[in-house]
């Protein structure tokens, strides 16, 4: 099928494709997922239709907590509702999201992951948000980048609905959310015509509704409680091959290979990086160079990160990997690794899979950037004859030595890329100019553009700005973002 192409940000991407599926949206706006609900509001206000012919209500409440109740209400109701949210916005819908889990309603949480603040507030991206939601019972579905927010947004929603399952769809905080790419969009049509309608239908009949009352959410003793806690059993082990399924009705127009674990890198890899999120594109630039030098490195792209399916990540990872290092997004102070980590790590021991070295290592907490040369790093790791284990990248830690040393690296970028970096003040209309400057170039030119517009939370000083351009199947930038000296 061919697509238009449009110059956007990751939380427009996820507004348009969320639009599509939704009928209610209940909001409270939150850094920086903000823009996806304006973008909603926006396009509700104007009449747009959603795939089945209505407009989306927006409900605006008074907290986080209350935009949760909205949509455990709404979707109790028979309405497909939506919502957006991130760090500390997303921590204050967890009571409601164990109930919708629990409840089998087919709700879609769009999270632009955002740290949690910890010793200190931070603003920007990790996944801490995210992963404090693992026990809640909602399935988790990650993208690298802004074109994969368009692509596979749908099928967290088309899932949602035929496997009565509610989703997390999340990507990086500002390094996503606020990134503008060229990219190609869906056409309406092509997203209704995925959709189980027998499902939609017999969500409905499971609403809510006077004239055939139903009782819900009464309360269980210890008698029967643990009982009905595992009945939910069944929907998520059929889980993931539902969204394999939609993600195969995706390939299939698309001419796309998005898998539930997706693989890049040299067939017979014997070092092999396993991430989610934006790193996931950095990471394929340093591959590329270093294969292309005689090296043999891959990476796994983590898609469904749950429900967790450990043979579709065995099978991804090739047989010839001998050391794997496992990337984390977030800290999990105490424990004997991060999620993603131990998840790996459980994964190849259930199988009995003892022939391989995993460590694990942490990045880019609170937005810290994770450049090419923090990744070679990483694999130059995986070459020594016993890897550092539990390492940090990105960082120079000198209380605890975790972190790798880190090189000058050589420049990992397309041939052909034309790069520029502009620096602002705050409040000089800059960063305004240059997002208007880089849709310009995307939407009237033939070229491929790129652009982060990375700025801090101290209003009124200095503020260094990054603007990114190159050409088809350009390079995916880091931006390099700090006060003057």
């Amino acid at each position: 099928m061919a697509r238009k192409f449009k110059t956007m940000d990751g939380n427009n991407a996820a507004a348009y494709v969320s639009y599509a599926f939704t009928e209610v949206a209940g909001i409270y706006p939150i850094t920086p997922s903000s823009p996806m609900a304006d973008y909603v509001d926006q396009w509700a206000a104007q009449g747009q239709k959603n795939i089945f012919g209505t407009t989306v209500k927006v409900i605006e409440m008074q907290s986080e907590a209350g935009a949760a109740g909205t949509v455990h209400g709404s979707l109790a109701a028979g309405a497909l509702t939506t919502t957006y949210t991130a760090s500390q916005g997303l921590l204050l819908m967890i009571p409601n999201m164990y109930k919708i889990a629990g409840e089998l309603l087919p709700g879609v949480f769009h999270v632009s992951a955002r740290t949690v603040a910890a010793q200190s507030l931070n603003i920007f991206g990790d996944h801490s948000d995210v992963m404090s939601c693992r026990q809640t019972g909602f399935a988790m579905l990650a993208e690298s980048n802004v074109q994969e927010v368009m692509d596979l947004g749908p099928v967290a929603h088309l899932a949602a609905i035929k496997g009565r399952v509610p989703f997390i769809n999340f990507f990086d905080g500002f390094r996503t959310s606020h990134e503008i790419q060229k990219i190609a969009i869906w056409d309406y049509k092509d997203l209704a015509e995925m959709v189980d309608m027998d499902a939609v239908a017999a969500f409905r009949q499971r609403a809510l509704n006077p004239e055939h009352p139903t009782m819900r959410g009464s309360h269980e003793n210890g008698d029967i409680f643990f009982q009905h806690r595992e009945a939910c059993n069944p929907y998520y082990e059929a889980l993931p091959e539902i969204v394999e399924e939609y993600m195969g009705k995706v390939n299939a127009k698309l001419g796309t290979d998005y898998q539930l674990f997706n693989y890049y890198g040299a067939a017979d890899a014997d070092r092999v990086i396993i991430a989610m999120g934006s790193i996931c594109d950095v990471a394929e630039e340093v591959i590329d160079y270093l294969n292309a030098h005689g090296e043999k490195v891959g990476l796994v792209k983590v898609r469904l990160y749950r429900p967790f399916r450990a043979d579709k990540l065995i099978a991804a990872i090739p047989a010839t990997a001998k050391k794997i290092a496992v990337l984390d997004r977030t800290k999990e102070p105490g424990a004997l690794g991060d999620p993603l980590y131990l998840d790996v790590i459980t994964a190849l021991a259930t199988a009995g899979i003892t022939d391989k070295t995993v460590v694990g290592g942490r990045y880019g907490l609170g937005s810290k950037d994770t450049p090419p040369k923090s990744v070679f790093a990483v694999y130059e790791n995986l070459a020594q004859d016993k890897p550092k284990d539990h390492f940090t990248i990105g960082i120079v830690d000198d209380v605890t030595n975790s972190s790798l040393e880190e090189k000058e690296s050589a420049n990992t970028a397309a041939e052909g890329t034309i790069e520029c970096k502009f620096w602002g003040l705050g409040g000089d209309g800059t960063v305004g100019a240059n997002k208007n400057s880089i849709k310009i170039i995307g939407d009237h030119t033939d070229k491929y553009v790129q652009a982060y517009f990375q700025y801090d939370s101290l209003c009124g000083l200095p503020q260094p700005l990054l603007y990114h351009q190159g050409l088809p199947h350009g390079p995916r930038c880091e931006a390099r973002r700090h006060l003057p000296d």
